[in-house]
């Protein structure tokens, strides 16, 4: 309810069968609870009221009156309560008995969810006390004008891009469920009250099931399970409860469980993929019916998000996850090059090996490519070009790196050739400005350029995503090349990549020795080695320049590939990076990212070709287009605002 974020509950209730009083101080109780966790919606399993394994005592009058007091109870018990809630119960109705989702808030009774698809079939037999659900039809029930029925929507006057809908357990399962119509005409939260038994396998296909309609439709499923509880005559039943979002699970319950599983939605996410989606088509049906409800202004107000986000959001957190996107990665650059290099009958490539990350990966995925196509390694040059900030350190990985690797080693020295350069420009060799550090950058890249053409060759680039996005080239320098490897690379991630290729040596000495280089290259400060180094050691550290790499990767992921705006970013930046940033360094890097981003298009408009591997990337051609001359005068008030 702030910032987009929405928190939700699915909950399993401690049920006893046909023990509507019991089953009622039961959801209260849970209802009471998710409120007190600051949820604004709850939704519990199908026939909660009454207990799905009721059999022949749906027949009963005594069992659908007492369901419908019950409700009333309920509706009334928590009508000082400004949260919306979901609850199954039986409904009779002109002779027919549903199977619905009663939705209420602060004691109104907004509309009955009718189950569309009855089972029957296996273990399920509801075809002999449930009737499918009709067309909505306006209905009094718990002695409230209400709607009843199928295509219900109750979109939430004064929270943005909240449009609450439902369909019960078995509705999910079928070719076309409900609630894709409804995802169409405006529902960004669907709800599932569910009572699924346990089966050997189920809890994986139905959590698969959720994860893929969350993002087949572009929005959030809440999956409330009956558990413990319902009748075990015939079956078991584990409470499995699911929220989901785009298709991933948020949070998930324990089998066998009862209780709340909470989560927060990010509804502002969705909204901007469905607007970022062309191909996804809204739509109006007439025969839709919109119950609209809103929350008190007080509750909007004190809700505050406690969602974090990963810090390195390109970056898989699991191991093993990991170590497969990362083979992954590395397959997709290789055979771009790959195809590239078969495209023009390419057998030769350049590379200028500086010793540090991002040229140690372009060189690493340039071995790939060759061994792919059978090439000879010797076909590709590493050029080493030490200057007047290069290191002994990162001079002598370089070397080992190529040398290990078997491809053909060339250090070619530009300091006369700049010095020159200094000389014929009037350029002062003591002062330490900018044009000191382009002129060495501009040189290094004249000089892959003259190389490639004698050798029939392509200038491999080495520059990542984080350094464009930042303008953190030189601009016809290190900024050009004939085929920009990394280029959709975000430098949080460049460093997992080196690493995987260090922990996949091969067990030999010369492997070994591989190893410990790359190793040594990540344990080196990031930096262009432009400036003189003080004491043999690297001067000049880019990120106590530009700012963490971490949080810029943080901020380019959630600017590119939602829109999010600043102010949004910068809160989420300082939940997830509580304890390792304040809010003055977040707000720091965060005024700074967007000034460069902005100031820094015109050397994106005009990037070589490279391979887009992620969700993310900034070439003109492909994901993002921006005029050289945007203004950031919007992004940079809101951001030195906060």
């Amino acid at each position: 309810m702030q910032d987009g974020f929405f928190r939700v509950a699915a909950a399993t209730p401690p049920i006893k069968v046909a023990d509507v009083g019991h089953n009622i101080k039961a959801i209260l109780d849970l209802i009471r609870q998710a409120y007190g966790a600051g949820c604004g919606l709850a939704c519990f399993p199908e026939l909660s009221v009454t207990g799905y394994t009721c059999g022949d005592l749906f027949k009963e009058r005594t069992l659908i009156a007492a369901a419908e007091q019950g409700l009333r109870k309920l509706m009334d018990d928590t009508k000082e309560l400004d949260i919306l809630c979901a609850v199954g119960v039986p409904v009779a109705c002109d002779g027919a008995l549903y199977n619905c989702g009663a939705v209420f808030h602060r004691g109104r009774l907004l509309g009955l969810i009718a189950k569309e698809s009855i089972p029957n079939y296996s273990e399920f037999y509801e075809m002999r006390y449930f009737t499918p659900a009709p067309e909505a039809r306006e209905f009094t029930y718990c002695g409230q004008k209400t709607v009843l029925g199928k295509g219900l929507l109750f979109p939430c006057g004064n929270v943005e891009g909240l449009c609450v809908a439902g369909e019960i357990c078995e509705d999910l399962w079928g070719a076309v469920p409900p609630s894709a119509e409804l995802a169409q005409n405006g529902a960004t939260v669907l709800l599932n009250l569910s009572c699924s038994d346990e089966t050997i396998g189920k809890a994986e296909y139905r959590r698969g099931l959720v994860k893929m309609w969350s993002g087949h439709l572009l929005g959030a499923y809440v999956y409330a399970d009956a558990g413990p509880g319902e009748s075990t005559t015939d079956m078991v039943f584990a409470g499995h409860d699911i929220v989901a979002e785009n298709g991933s699970v948020l949070a998930e319950s324990q089998l066998f469980t009862n209780g709340l599983t909470v989560a927060e939605i990010d509804l502002e996410r969705l909204t901007q993929e469905r607007l970022r989606m062309n191909t996804w088509q809204p739509r109006h049906d007439k025969e839709i019916v919109r119950v609209p409800f809103d929350y008190l202004p007080e509750t909007l107000e004190k809700f505050e998000p406690e969602r974090s986000f990963s810090r390195f959001p390109f970056v898989p957190e699991d191991k093993v996850g990991l170590s497969d996107r990362c083979k992954l990665i590395l397959t997709m650059q290789s055979q771009g090059l790959a195809t590239r290099l078969s495209h023009i009958h390419g057998k030769n490539v350049v590379v200028g090996l500086s010793g540090g990350l991002d040229s140690t990966l372009a060189l690493l995925v340039s071995v790939r490519a060759f061994d792919h196509l059978g090439l000879d390694r010797k076909g590709i040059l590493a050029v080493s070009m030490p200057c007047f900030g290069t290191t002994g350190r990162t001079k002598s990985n370089a070397q080992r790196i190529a040398e290990e690797l078997g491809v053909d080693f060339r250090e070619i020295s530009i300091e006369k050739a700049v010095s020159q350069h200094f000389a014929d420009i009037g350029q002062d060799p003591q002062k330490l400005d900018v044009t000191f550090e382009n002129a060495q950058a501009r040189e290094r890249t004249q000089v892959l350029m003259d190389l490639a053409n004698q050798r029939g060759a392509l200038v491999i680039g080495t520059g990542d995503l984080s350094e464009l996005a930042l303008g953190w080239a030189t601009y016809n320098g290190d900024h050009m090349s004939m085929y920009g490897v990394n280029g959709s690379i975000p430098k949080t991630l460049v460093r997992h990549l080196v690493r995987h290729e260090a922990e996949h040596c091969p067990d030999t000495k010369s492997g070994q020795r591989l190893q410990q280089a790359l190793l040594d290259v990540l344990d080196t400060p990031v930096s262009p080695e432009l400036l003189p180094p003080k004491d043999g050691e690297i001067a000049q550290k880019t990120e106590e320049l530009v700012g963490p790499y971490e949080l810029h990767d943080f901020f380019l992921y959630y600017v590119l590939r939602f829109g999010f705006r600043p102010r949004k970013i910068y809160a989420m930046a300082c939940r997830t990076f509580q304890g390792a940033y304040g809010p003055e360094v977040v707000k720091k890097w965060l005024v700074s990212f967007y000034r460069r981003f902005f100031t820094q298009q015109f050397k994106r408009s005009c990037l070589p070709d490279g391979p887009k591997v992620g969700s993310v990337t900034l070439s003109p051609r492909g994901d993002f287009r921006m005029p050289s001359d945007a203004c950031s005068t919007l992004w940079l008030e809101e951001a030195e605002q906060l």
